[in-house]
């Protein structure tokens, strides 16, 4: 009976972890984040979500950037003509916002490190480019694909994509390492769950 209620208490921590950090994602998708003329965009709300993915694994982690992605689209993506069709709106929203939780891949492994008093930057760093990757591979896809009218006339749009997306990519590894270095010993508190 015990292991019961302290299981479903567990579940309603994560949970409720989870809601926090889908709003908190949220809100920081409103603070201006475009670089320059460009469509290339610097993500705040991908920091929030890694953390969570590490500090509660896989699953929560996509689950919680499922929701972000719904969220998304509701909030931004259907008033900003980010939607253009259901797949599109799909493999752009709740897809490539819930690839973010396969940081969550690494959770155990950089958990072992902080708990050994190893620096799990490097961990962490391949884990969230394995999260951040799948993300903006997903809008690559839906870039040469649906947006490719869009694109400049004298430029293949597979290639207009890739240098959005992967521009984003990049721009967002960047400032996920520029915290991870300024910030190293928070992030260690953040990841590590306290019984």
């Amino acid at each position: 009976m015990q292991k019961n209620i302290a299981t479903r208490n567990n579940g309603l921590v994560v949970l409720t972890e989870g809601a926090i950090i889908v709003a908190a994602a949220q809100a920081l998708s409103f603070v201006p984040h475009d670089l320059g003329v460009s469509s290339i965009q610097v993500e705040y709300g991908l920091i929030p979500m890694a953390i969570y993915a590490l500090r509660r694994g896989v699953k929560p982690g996509l689950t919680a950037g499922l929701v972000w992605g719904i969220l998304d689209l509701i909030l931004k993506g259907f008033s900003s003509g980010s939607f253009l069709n259901p797949l599109q709106g799909i493999v752009e929203f709740p897809l490539a916002f819930a690839a973010v939780g396969l940081v969550g891949l690494g959770s155990v492994q950089v958990k072992n490190k902080i708990q050994d008093g190893k620096n799990p930057l490097g961990l962490i760093i391949i884990y969230s480019s394995l999260g951040f990757l799948v993300k903006y591979f997903l809008h690559f896809l839906a870039g040469g694909i649906y947006w490719g009218a869009y694109a400049p006339k004298t430029m293949n749009p597979w290639i207009y994509s890739l240098v959005i997306n992967g521009g984003s990519f990049i721009a967002n590894m960047i400032m996920l390492i520029v915290l991870l270095i300024v910030l190293n010993r928070v992030f260690k508190r953040f990841i590590i769950v306290k019984e």
